[in-house]
């Protein structure tokens, strides 16, 4: 169990990072008002990645404070888009 534990909490930071270069993906696209691609990643984001972590983060049977914050993150981001579709 413990080899697994670990291979999964590697994958947890292993994801976390894919998150955060979303993140950055998405703020630059705003920047660059390429709206589309921003909302590409927020759906990227959005449906999968966040969900993944949860997953993993269940399986090992912890929780983390950055999911709220990812989740909260990506709220802000997504009524920046939102401003400019109007």
């Amino acid at each position: 169990m413990a080899k697994r534990s670990k291979r999964i909490k590697t994958g947890i930071e292993s994801i976390k990072k894919e998150i955060e270069t979303h993140f950055k993906k998405i703020e630059e696209d705003i920047d660059s008002g390429n709206f589309e691609g921003g909302r590409y990643h927020i759906k990227e984001l959005d449906q999968s990645l966040i969900d993944a972590l949860k997953y993993k983060l269940k399986l090992i049977g912890e929780e983390d404070e950055d999911i709220k914050k990812y989740e909260e993150r990506l709220q802000i981001l997504k009524d920046k888009l939102e401003k400019w579709d109007e």
